[in-house]
């Protein structure tokens, strides 16, 4: 009797090892191009971010007459019923929501007494926004408040939210304790806090307050020569060099070691407070990708290999080099230098 040997043989260790090393050569061919192609749809989620920020910026200008205000400074945060203009102790993000269908979290304060706003106002700097965050960077969540400070005008956060994109303050730093000491009285810890008080702030109070108020806005708004900053309130007509050169916008330096810890000075306060380093950058030093170890609070940067993205003056949003000549980085922060800018360089 014959028998009949099956004409299917088994695999060999050998046959084994030859299929898992072919496959991994595979895999290591692919995972480049699948990691790629989550970085462009990441930055490409960061580049409608900025597109829609940069839109809010526009209306806030169509309706109220000028861009954004910078907001009164790091120790407060936007008050609906002071509405848009210098009164308004809260930042350009804060002022941007009612134009990015986030009506219901500008306003919900509205009208309240004194201790409810307050509570109000804290509940909305603990609220995490999607559209304030990179998605190369970080999630939107909130992230611990670490400071020892206080809001005035909501208390003390436990968490806040936070923002990766930062408005344009010129070529020149300013802030609500720069180029010179304010002359109202500053809420601690100082320097970029802003007034002690509604009333220093010139809101409600008296005439030696008012006129403190007055002269410390008119000071920065002298120095400063970019579209957002302490107590701005900026024109398109202001835009003098023009508004397809000039930043409105920009994504923000951080360093990846303090992503989620509110430890980089650049980065610890509130996305929905008034002018300060976390929410405001300048261009007299150029820009970084984010890098361990280092600080850099007053630079625009990002977590993207070869470039930050910025939003100008007319809502255009484009890739910036991390090598851009540093003068021309100079012109397109200052709003108002009429200098040609060669925008074939960028």
């Amino acid at each position: 009797m014959l028998l009949h040997r099956s004409s299917r043989q088994a695999f060999s260790l050998l046959d084994l090892l030859m299929i898992l090393t072919v496959l991994a050569i595979l895999i290591a061919l692919l995972l480049p191009a699948v990691q790629g192609a989550r970085g462009a749809a990441r930055q490409m989620q960061c580049q409608n971010n900025l597109k829609q920020l940069a839109l809010g910026c526009l209306m806030n200008e169509n309706a109220q007459g000028h861009l954004p205000t910078g907001g009164w400074g790091a120790a407060w945060t936007g008050d609906y019923d002071l509405g848009f203009g210098r009164s308004q102790p809260g930042g350009w993000l804060y002022n941007t929501l009612p134009y990015m269908e986030l009506a219901a979290l500008h306003e919900m304060d509205k009208d309240l007494p004194l201790q409810a706003k307050n509570a109000a106002h804290l509940k909305r700097l603990e609220t995490p926004i999607a559209v304030f965050h990179c998605p190369q960077r970080r999630p939107p969540l909130a992230y611990p408040w670490i400071n020892s400070w206080s809001v005035a005008n909501a208390g003390l956060p436990k968490v806040a939210a936070r923002c990766d994109y930062a408005a344009n303050g010129g070529d020149v730093y300013t802030s609500p304790g720069a180029p010179m000491s304010p002359k109202w009285k500053s809420a601690p810890p100082g320097d970029e806090s802003g007034p002690a008080t509604l009333a220093d702030g010139g809101v409600k109070g008296s005439e030696d307050q008012s006129a403190k108020a007055k002269a410390t806005f008119k000071a920065i708004d002298d120095a400063a020569n970019g579209v957002i900053f302490c107590g701005s309130m900026i024109r398109f007509a202001d835009i003098t060099d023009g508004s397809s050169n000039t930043y409105l916008l920009g994504e923000k330096y951080v360093n990846p070691d303090f992503y989620t810890t509110g430890e980089d000075p650049g980065d610890n306060a509130a996305a929905l407070v008034g002018d300060n380093r976390s929410v405001a950058r300048w261009t007299f030093l150029p820009p970084l990708e984010d890098t361990a170890g280092y600080l850099a609070p007053w630079q625009f940067g990002s977590a993207h290999p070869r470039g930050f993205q910025t939003a100008f003056c007319d809502g255009s949003v484009r890739q910036i080099s991390y090598t851009i000549d540093p003068e021309i980085q100079h012109l397109l922060g200052n709003r108002k230098d009429n200098k040609p800018v060669p925008m074939d360089g960028l």
